[in-house]
């Protein structure tokens, strides 16, 4: 009886035991559904693209004015290293004033030099010669009261300023001073046909007019002997401040009603860089 007893105990301690492995979580089954994960929350930042480099336009020099109302560019002084290349040296005033840096002997090669002497009649006047408007005339280290060199105009002047840096350039013959003075006062510098050291050319008998040669064009050139170019920096309401390539090379306030007689000598011929 006690053996069937025990033996009865021992039969419940074993099924409780079994029970309580089967119940055990290392036995669930492996192929049980597992949950799935929760998705990840990335948070992105779109980087701004760089935005693609353009060309920006030379600015204008910003014109630096004064109560009085004295308006200056600022523009270094450079002599003419060629005896008459007057005209390269204030272009390369002008143009190094915007941003533009170029060595005379570069500039002057656009200028399509003539090299012909003239053609001479009584009392020193010129009868035949090249064509100013389209070739450098003459020696450009020669004499101008030889004359054996003189110079050139506008167009050359106004193309090359146009090729190298300044392409909104404008010029010609028969400006008003108004024109000059608004555009010294919006900071473009302005290269003007003087007379060297402001003579009276009339009065000394160095004007005059001469014909081209067939192959320029034959062409009625008004010229005087003493043909200048210099290149206008600043305003006032009395004057106007010139960087004078001339010499040594200078910068100085100069009287407009002067400086206007003086170019009327020209037909008030100008290039204004832009």
């Amino acid at each position: 009886m006690r053996t069937t007893i025990l033996f009865l105990v021992m039969i419940v301690v074993l099924i409780a035991g079994a029970m309580t492995v089967v119940a055990s979580p290392k036995l669930q089954s492996e192929t049980a559904v597992r949950p799935s994960p929760s998705p990840l929350f990335v948070i992105e930042t779109t980087p701004t693209p760089t935005p693609t480099p353009t060309a920006t336009p030379t600015p204008t020099p910003t014109p630096a004015a004064t109560p009085s109302g004295v308006v200056t560019i600022a523009m270094e002084v450079y002599k003419q290293t060629m005896a008459l290349d007057c005209e390269t040296a204030a272009l390369q005033m002008g143009l190094a004033a915007l941003g533009h840096f170029y060595s005379q002997p570069a500039l002057f090669a656009g200028e399509n030099p003539d090299t012909r002497q003239p053609v001479m009649g009584a009392n020193k006047k010129v009868i035949q010669w090249g064509n100013p408007y389209t070739n450098f005339v003459g020696n450009v280290n020669g004499s101008d009261l030889g004359p054996t060199g003189y110079g050139v105009y506008y167009p050359l002047i106004l193309a090359l300023a146009k090729s190298h840096g300044a392409p909104s350039s404008t010029g010609g013959e028969g400006l008003t001073a108004a024109q000059v003075y608004t555009a010294l006062a919006n900071g473009h510098p302005v290269l003007v046909w003087v007379e060297t050291g402001w003579e009276n050319a009339r009065a000394a008998g160095y004007t005059g007019v001469w014909t081209s040669w067939p192959d320029t064009g034959s062409k009625s050139i008004r010229y005087s002997l003493i043909e200048h170019v210099v290149t206008l920096s600043g305003v006032s309401p009395t004057q106007v401040r010139v960087n004078d390539p001339w010499k040594s090379g200078s910068q100085y306030w100069f009287s407009k009603a002067a400086f206007e007689a003086s170019w009327a000598d020209f037909n008030n011929m100008a290039v204004i860089l832009q």
